[in-house]
């Protein structure tokens, strides 16, 4: 072997040693990345929406300002009665005044379990669209396979829709989409 070819052999060996440096660190991010989002989106799966103390603290919140609203409202009928003298139509006013926020507070009730339910349903549907983007797999089939009703979640009309001349794979657990 000449003394170029040498010289040749050596700079292809350290070039290659350097691209096999680069692709193991990147396969390492890869798998840290991948170690911290997939543990992040299963526990959004197993554990969606509110917990309970959150549920219980916007409950709470939204009961006592109307509890504040309803009585601030009995307040003044009273201070109107020590300014007029006059008591007639206090106790059916304060009547009034408790059936409207016994209808007030229990349609907030009913607004707040609602809320509670829509935000679990989204976070069951956000921790699968990650999933399947993170796996390059249908969050459709995904939702199947983990045992959730796909229709419960609407994920067929949620699900980022198919383009045309755009190609999805899968690679372990990094997705690529190639569009056209």
């Amino acid at each position: 072997m000449s003394r170029a070819s040498d010289q040749t052999a050596q700079y292809t060996d350290q070039e290659r040693a350097a691209i096999d440096a680069t692709n193991q660190q990147l396969l390492a991010q890869q798998a840290a990345f991948g170690n911290t989002v997939v543990p992040a989106y299963q526990n959004m799966l197993a554990n969606p929406g509110y917990t309970q103390a959150q549920q219980a603290a916007i409950t709470g919140a939204t009961q006592g300002s109307l509890a504040s609203a309803f009585s601030a409202l009995a307040q003044r009928a009273a201070n109107r009665i020590a300014a007029t003298n006059n008591s007639a139509g206090f106790a059916d006013s304060l009547d009034q005044l408790a059936r409207t926020q016994a209808q007030q507070q229990s349609q907030t009730a009913d607004q707040n379990q609602i809320a509670f339910a829509n935000r679990a349903q989204q976070d069951q549907l956000n921790a699968l669209q990650g999933l399947s983007g993170l796996y390059g797999v249908d969050a459709n089939m995904l939702s199947r396979t983990l045992g959730i009703p796909a229709d419960l979640l609407g994920v067929r009309a949620r699900v980022t829709p198919a383009t045309t001349g755009s190609l999805k794979a899968g690679f372990g657990p990094f997705g690529l989409n190639l569009g056209f």
